[in-house]
């Protein structure tokens, strides 16, 4: 299951454990492609939480972080930033990325 997230709840929904945020936009192609796969592994994976942030709804957010391209993946370990992934990426090649935090 994926959480949907804002500006005034991030902090407290990504401070603890392994937490994969999708920052997106509706009218995003690419985040479009990438969210059946996010869906896929958040049923697969309970060693992972996953969210996803509306970066047109909540912009402070990702501008606090420089985000100025979609879809980001951006990925925490009890709430520091391990990784950020830009554009669109596999299944495979995400669970290579998750598995380095959460194993």
């Amino acid at each position: 299951m994926i959480t949907e997230i804002t500006d005034q709840n991030f902090d407290e929904e990504t401070k603890e454990g392994v937490v994969l945020t999708d920052f997106w936009a509706t009218w995003c192609g690419p985040c479009r492609m990438q969210a059946p796969i996010l869906d896929e592994l958040s049923s697969e994976r309970d060693d992972v939480k996953f969210t996803k942030m509306d970066v047109d709804q909540n912009p402070k957010t990702p501008q606090s972080f420089g985000i100025q391209a979609i879809p980001t993946l951006l990925i925490k370990k009890d709430g520091e930033i391990k990784e950020r992934v830009v554009g669109f990426h596999p299944k495979d090649q995400l669970n290579q990325i998750l598995d380095k935090y959460a194993k």
